[in-house]
């Protein structure tokens, strides 16, 4: 998926606000696959903000690298409201940033039920001293907007959690 002009202008205007609060920011992404932190990336400067990229697509790297319990993803499956809390919250952990935003999903086009369908997306958010929030979405589309989707939402989810 390429990132759009629309996605790297509002990754510009997130950075700056950023950057203008002193606050720094880390990814823990799964359904993203790291699209995240690269539209981020993409804006120059980027460096003094984005402290870290975790991508955990798999079970054991969201356990081996942000700390997710096993027994977590056995009872509740990887794409699930507490293990995008667990991400979230491992990521800020692990990189000192002051915000990690995470998301587990199920892009698609296969891997889908009836309890979690194609286009479900979970997304978290930890900042030092707040609590974590997550959101849940299901996305329409295909994987491309699906993923698209998720971008966006994260970066409204940083945004709030920036005024908060």
């Amino acid at each position: 998926m390429m990132l759009n002009a629309t996605t790297l202008q509002d990754a510009a205007v997130l950075l700056a606000e950023l950057q203008a609060r002193g606050v720094t920011l880390a990814t823990a992404e799964s359904c993203t696959g790291g699209l995240i932190a690269a539209a981020l990336t993409a804006i120059p400067g980027s460096s003094a903000t984005v402290l870290a990229g975790y991508v955990t697509y798999s079970n054991e790297a969201k356990t081996r690298l942000v700390g997710v319990p096993e027994a977590m993803l056995a009872a509740h499956g990887a794409v699930s409201e507490p293990v995008a809390r667990s991400m979230a919250e491992g990521a800020l952990a692990d990189s000192g940033a002051g915000i990690a935003i995470s998301c587990t999903g199920i892009a698609g086009p296969s891997g889908g039920s009836a309890a979690k369908p194609v286009g479900l997306v979970f997304i978290g958010c930890a900042r030092r001293g707040m609590e974590t929030q997550v959101e849940r979405h299901v996305f329409p589309g295909d994987r491309g907007a699906i993923r698209a989707a998720t971008v966006d939402a994260a970066f409204g989810l940083i945004r709030r959690a920036l005024t908060e």
